[in-house]
């Protein structure tokens, strides 16, 4: 972990490190207790498609599947 602050222009500097680990584009957001950046990919639907490569379902299964899901949590 490391500290830095915003500049007079309130820009905020990351380090080196974390730059070349998660890259140079982040989304923001801003959660109850502080804010979290989220590494956005050059070609996030090349990312996509890299961590859903080992799923067999169609989009349709999953989306069926979390739908019930949903409902059953919510005591249908």
């Amino acid at each position: 972990m490391s500290n830095t602050r915003l500049d007079e222009r309130g820009r905020l500097t990351l380090p080196k490190e974390i730059r070349e680990r998660y890259g140079e584009r982040y989304h923001i957001v801003e959660l109850h207790d502080g804010i979290k950046l989220i590494p956005v990919a050059d070609n996030p639907l090349d990312a996509l498609r890299d961590e859903f490569a080992d799923v067999e379902k169609s989009a349709t299964e999953l989306r069926d599947e979390a739908r019930e899901a949903a409902l059953d949590e919510a005591g249908r």
